[in-house]
């Protein structure tokens, strides 16, 4: 059997829509709910899709001028690990995305940015939850002072794209934003892609 191409399949989404029925909370946190909702599937019959609402979150590929990239280490409780990371954090409430990409890398890693551009929206958990991270690209650097949140503990430094690349290939990066990220800095600098102006 011959699989179809994308320009075979049918037009819109329609055939593929779940309707929300009815939905409980199951749990409100300090900034996770987690919910739980019946739905009717395309072929008229029930299920429940349990999910986690997120306010969303920027992250920042910042670039310093001799062309390293500026990372974070963090050690993120769920997977019991010290994770490798560009610059990130959630939106607060009613706050723009550029300024909260522009506080972010302030107070994590104590840098200010001349040239801000947007890279793209990624969702990257789109089977459980609704968040949503934008990716920065921050140029024109100039350091500072950090000033970490209470319970927020890192490890800031600049590492080349070469190598970002190969912590990838050899499964040290495993965050998904990040990873997203340095393949898209690598694409950029081989002329493939482009970031968005923002003026």
């Amino acid at each position: 059997m011959t699989e179809k191409s994308f320009d075979d399949l049918p037009a819109g989404d329609a055939h593929l829509r779940e309707e929300r029925l009815s939905g409980e909370d199951i749990y409100r946190g300090i900034f996770l709910d987690m919910k739980r909702d019946q739905v009717s599937l395309p072929d008229g019959n029930r299920a429940v899709r349990e999910y986690l609402t997120h306010p969303g979150a920027v992250a920042i590929v910042a670039v310093l001028d001799d062309g390293r990239v500026l990372m974070e280490r963090q050690y993120r409780y769920p997977i019991a690990k010290a994770c490798l990371e560009i610059p990130a954090g959630k939106l607060d409430p009613r706050e723009g995305h550029l300024v909260c990409a522009q506080r972010e890398l302030a107070e994590e890693t104590g840098y200010t940015a001349t040239k801000w551009r947007f890279i793209r929206r990624i969702h990257p958990v789109i089977s459980y939850s609704t968040e949503f991270i934008d990716l920065y690209l921050a140029e024109g650097l100039v350091s500072g002072k950090s000033h970490l949140d209470e319970e927020e503990f890192l490890d800031v430094f600049a590492a080349p794209l070469e190598q970002l690349l190969e912590w990838v290939e050899q499964g040290e990066i495993t965050d998904v934003k990040t990873t997203i990220a340095t393949y898209w800095l690598d694409r950029y600098r081989r002329g493939l892609v482009s970031p968005q102006s923002l003026d």
